[in-house]
């Protein structure tokens, strides 16, 4: 639950509140802040959403019956995320640690609609295993029992 919590945090808080202030300011000062994001993200993302799938592969060779094909759907969901960031939003920050933040490409807007198109995705594919094994465990767990009226 850990690790799938904190990577869901991560890619909770960045696709609410850092993403969407990013259009708030004018494109190069955008730029200019994205490329230190990407450089402090870079060394801590891929271990993180690593250690997802590890853990949920771990927990869905540990459990049977329904957990282990939620445990295996978490994974899966994890591998979507680690594979989506690798082959959609990794090449296109290399392009844009290449920019001029005030003399942007003319493609510069198609590029990061579809840098956030890659987000968009990988962001639900980071939440999504924190949700499936909470709901795991919550039927696991079952319904508290409240305790018995002394008479």
């Amino acid at each position: 639950m850990l690790t799938t919590g904190v990577l869901a945090g991560a890619f909770a808080y960045g696709r609410l509140i850092v993403f969407p202030t990013f259009f708030d300011v004018p494109t190069d000062i955008q730029i200019s802040f994205r490329v230190p994001l990407m450089n402090r993200n870079a060394p801590l993302m891929p271990p993180l959403m690593a250690s997802v799938l590890i853990s949920c592969a771990t927990l869905a060779v540990l459990v049977r019956g329904r957990q282990r094909l939620v445990a295996g759907l978490a994974g899966a969901s994890a591998l979507a995320c680690l594979l989506i960031t690798f082959f959609g939003n990794v090449p296109i920050n290399t392009e844009i640690k290449t920019w001029n933040p005030v003399a942007l490409p003319a493609d510069s807007a198609d590029v990061l609609d579809r840098w956030n198109m890659y987000n968009d995705m990988r962001s639900i594919a980071a939440i999504a295993p924190f949700l499936l094994l909470l709901a795991a465990l919550l039927t696991v767990m079952g319904r508290p029992r409240l305790p018995e009226a002394a008479e």
